[in-house]
């Protein structure tokens, strides 16, 4: 596997986007029926986004919470149902893997919210490290392991919007897809090397 990737070589990629099913979560009553499905998986994706801040010294509360599996998404609007005790849960669970890229400001942004004890988080930048492979970005990572290229529009656009856009919607949907396919694709072309929880 290469270790770096040019921006002309991501550019030749193809474009790829989660194409699974993508719920949009903005009903409390709904959460722990979700998070039990959830639970049914010993492996999630997993990120946040929170609205762009341009003022110095200002940061805004995490706003959407992504989980995947490989078939779906589940996208939680924490700045509408604030941050359930099912998910604190999930994310509590030692048991479930849940893996991202870059996530340590995630998991801080959480524990804003309401803190509590994470388990079971890996890092992929962590783990990519340890085989060698230099550019840790989602972007460069999906690029290097997976041969696609994602588009990172989005990423400043504003989470606390009364209704997601359908751009929005795909893009929080695909990061959390791509760092699970990410992360079974490691496993499988460096099967010697455990990823480890942080």
């Amino acid at each position: 596997m290469e270790k770096t990737i040019t921006k002309e070589e991501l550019n030749q990629l193809p474009l790829k986007h989660f194409d699974g099913r993508v719920d949009v979560i903005e009903d409390n009553d709904v959460i722990e029926n979700l998070v039990n499905e959830l639970e049914q998986h010993t492996c999630i994706g997993f990120d946040t986004e929170t609205r762009p801040s341009f003022q110095k010294g200002k940061i805004n509360q995490v706003a959407l919470l992504q989980l995947a599996t490989n078939k779906k998404a589940y996208l939680f609007r924490l700045n509408k149902t604030g941050f359930h005790p099912a998910l604190i849960r999930l994310l509590s669970n030692p048991k479930i893997k849940k893996v991202g890229v870059g996530i340590r400001d995630d998991i801080k942004g959480l524990n804003r919210l309401t803190p509590f004890k994470q388990a079971g988080f890996i890092e992929i930048q962590d783990h990519v490290k340890k085989v060698g492979i230099e550019d840790t970005s989602l972007k460069k990572l999906a690029g290097l392991v997976l041969k696609i290229r994602v588009s990172k529009r989005q990423r400043l656009s504003n989470w606390e919007a009364p209704h997601l856009s359908e751009g929005q919607i795909l893009y929080a949907a695909t990061d959390a897809w791509v760092a699970i396919e990410l992360f079974n694709k490691l496993q499988e072309a460096f099967p010697a090397t455990p990823a480890q929880t942080i």
